[in-house]
């Protein structure tokens, strides 16, 4: 456990543990890193895990300013420059994938070994031309109101959209003690900007290799999705979680670890 201060003052909090190549998990919007606590055990016997909380989020501070998917990016190049990391993997789940295609698109791949993309879209918006897109304006909307006006009933309810079978108790407890940590207005200004971010005219240029990790059970990203990625990402596989919906690492752990562990040591 550590806190990592930002070029503009702010405070990133962050897990450190094992020794090796580093692999950074970035998490999805309003989540926390304590959604990949069942990759840390796993990993820090071959790999150096770095888990952040990003901007706003989790045990971060709760600075109400830089939050856009661009600023993440920066967020992210400043935390791997100041930590002196070398051959990263970044692994973004959700709105975390929107990090490390922005990342790339920033400050290319230099550093960057390989990607892992779990349960995302080229964009969040259902464009004329993207009829796969997730939300329309409607629903983007009726979300950010409901955030602004009833954060943990919303939560409530959009937090087992993310699960194939339903959440025991403690699960969902625990779920919504990290996610309301955000404050409304964090939480309601950064789903605009990664609901509306559209990565699609940039796949092609993302040479890294990639594993794209999609659950077929979803309620909110299509298979479709990781299909699209597959024929757009010039060096991508897909690994389609049978039993999953939009947190195969959490569902399907062992699975989930053991397929990430094998596609970056056949690298």
């Amino acid at each position: 456990m550590a806190n990592l201060i930002l070029d503009d003052g702010a405070q990133l909090y962050y897990e450190d543990r094992g020794k090796g190549d580093p692999i950074i998990f970035i998490h999805g919007v309003w989540m926390s890193g304590k959604f990949f606590k069942e990759q840390v055990p796993y990993f820090q016997n071959d790999y150096r895990v770095l888990i952040p909380d990003l901007r706003g989020h989790g045990q971060s501070e709760h600075i109400h300013s830089g939050h856009t998917i661009a600023n993440y990016a920066n967020d992210l190049y400043q935390f791997i420059t100041k930590l002196g990391l070398k051959n990263v993997t970044l692994a973004g789940w959700s709105m975390g994938a929107f990090v490390v295609w922005e990342y790339l698109k920033q400050h290319g791949d230099g550093n960057i070994k390989a990607t892992i993309i779990v349960d995302e879209l080229a964009s969040d918006f259902k464009w004329p031309d993207f009829d796969i897109g997730a939300f329309d304006m409607a629903i983007l909307t009726s979300f950010m109101r409901e955030i602004q006006s009833n954060q943990r009933g919303f939560l409530s309810g959009f937090i087992p959209l993310m699960f194939k079978e339903e959440l025991k108790e403690e699960e969902l407890d625990w779920m919504l003690e990290e996610t309301t940590k955000l404050p409304e207005s964090i939480a309601s200004a950064v789903l605009f900007d990664q609901s509306v971010v559209d990565y699609r005219a940039d796949l092609a240029a993302f040479n890294v290799p990639t594993l794209l990790c999609f659950g077929k059970e979803e309620k909110l990203i299509p298979v479709a999705a990781g299909e699209h990625l597959l024929e757009q990402l010039p060096n991508a596989k897909l690994e389609i979680f049978e039993n999953s919906c939009h947190c195969p690492f959490l569902e399907e752990t062992h699975k989930f670890n053991t397929t990430v562990d094998n596609f970056l040591k056949g690298l």
